[in-house]
């Protein structure tokens, strides 16, 4: 009886400790789940890639903030199907990762709370962020999301291949195509020496990567398809010429093929390919494996933006993440809490500009340790060629699943190039007139 009755007292006392020592957070996010290795992480440094930063952040935020609880839910990327269900059910995180191209899409429904007064309570001010990281939030004059990075579309080069091609500089730089004839040359010369395609892509069960390469080569053709952000016009000679592009380098054999997203991440880190055409959130890992002995990318890794195959201006799509508040009721504590978690993101966007992404907070571009990091000053170009689509423009990611399925079936040769642009077209601008 002794024995029974202390251990009533003990639970009694823990569940009376529980009922008011935490406030809680209730946050939900995308970019994996590595607990296992970087769940107990909270020294930020120590941590790599994406899930790995993002997981050590928060591990660091609550260890110092011990009266402060985030409870975080990994949705498989992007995670707006389940958002769209949890705020149908009202049962919608407190914070949410989102997207740039999404958010008008939540705003437009008054579906998200702005985040102005909770920033100007830390003391943040929005002129801290860059200009393409601010824009990226802002809607109707009001910020609807913390920014945390830009990321873009990259040619990450396997410089130990392209060496073994003859493409490479004296200074040990690689070659990279200046015009749609020169890639289709080097591609050639590549596939002669090494027997391996010229480019490791995303071709299978994947709509974002066509979409993105469409939406960059159109940008350096000076093509303002989204002239009318409620109309689309891809029956262009600019946008046929790209399709027409990614279909040649299918046909002709320069492109991995078959291969989803995670077959050619690792497709690249094992030498499947010369260059991979991928995010900028993959710098991180593949710097890591080039300083590790006995792998494909060994002392042999480098970076850079797409090249300008087109005639017109150097340029490449570009969008980014942020921390957006789905509308609900929250107390007064976990208001105060959310803008702790937000100034220590925004003060710790070093860390996450670790993987690659382009830091959302201006002054991480001054700072010495940023500027010394592998390969940024290759990239850093992207901060002024970067460019998204229309704010305007909803339905973005809608509008990229549709893209991508047509252009699929034409680089797949299951349509022809300019059935695959008018059918994209069509249904595009029926979705935006319906909504």
């Amino acid at each position: 009886m002794k024995r029974l009755l202390t251990g009533t007292a003990l639970a009694t006392l823990a569940f009376a400790g529980m009922g008011h020592a935490d406030t809680t957070i209730e946050l939900q996010r995308f970019f994996g789940a590595c607990d296992t290795e970087f769940g107990n992480v909270t020294d930020v440094s120590q941590a790599v890639g994406e899930c790995g930063i993002i997981t050590a952040l928060i591990n660091k935020f609550e260890a110092d903030n011990p009266g402060i609880d985030v409870n975080v839910t990994t949705v498989e990327w992007p995670g707006y199907d389940q958002l769209n269900a949890q705020l149908a059910s009202r049962a919608a995180p407190d914070v949410v990762t989102m997207h740039y191209s999404a958010i008008s899409d939540y705003q437009s429904r008054g579906l998200l709370d702005p985040v102005d007064d909770i920033l100007a309570a830390q003391g943040i001010e929005p002129s801290a962020f860059t200009d393409a990281a601010r824009s990226g939030v802002t809607k109707e004059g009001k910020m609807y999301g913390l920014p945390f990075d830009n990321w873009t579309m990259l040619f990450h080069v396997n410089l130990n291949l392209m060496k073994e091609a003859g493409l490479v500089n004296d200074d040990g730089t690689p070659i990279l195509p200046t015009s749609v004839d020169e890639l289709f040359a080097q591609g050639e010369q590549f596939k002669e020496a090494t027997g391996k395609p010229y480019l490791v892509q995303v071709l299978a069960n994947e709509t974002a990567a066509y979409t993105r390469a469409l939406y960059t080569f159109l940008q350096q053709q000076n093509s303002d398809f989204f002239a009318d952000p409620k109309a689309v016009d891809l029956t262009t000679p600019e946008a046929t010429a790209v399709v027409e592009l990614l279909k040649k380098i299918y046909d002709e054999g320069l492109t991995t093929t078959g291969m989803d997203y995670a077959a050619a991440v690792s497709g690249f880190s094992n030498g499947d390919g010369g260059i991979a055409i991928n995010g900028t959130w993959l710098i991180g890992d593949y710097v890591a494996q080039s300083e590790k002995e006995g792998t494909a990318l060994s002392g042999g890794y480098t970076v850079y933006p797409i090249p300008q195959l087109f005639p017109g201006k150097d340029s490449t799509y570009a969008d980014g993440h942020g921390w957006v508040l789905p509308k609900k009721d929250r107390s007064p504590e976990q208001v105060e809490a959310i803008g702790k978690l937000f100034k220590s993101l925004a003060d710790n966007d070093f860390q996450w500009a670790r993987t690659g992404h382009l830091p959302a907070v201006q002054a991480v571009f001054e700072m010495e340790e940023f500027q010394s990091l592998p390969h940024r000053a290759n990239i850093a170009e992207i901060a002024d060629t970067g460019q998204s689509l229309p704010p305007e423009v909803l339905r973005q990611f809608a509008i990229q699943d549709i893209i991508g399925e047509e252009l699929a079936a034409a680089v797949h040769g299951d349509k022809s190039v300019e059935d695959a642009l008018e059918t994209a077209e069509k249904r595009i601008n029926d979705l935006l007139d319906n909504i």
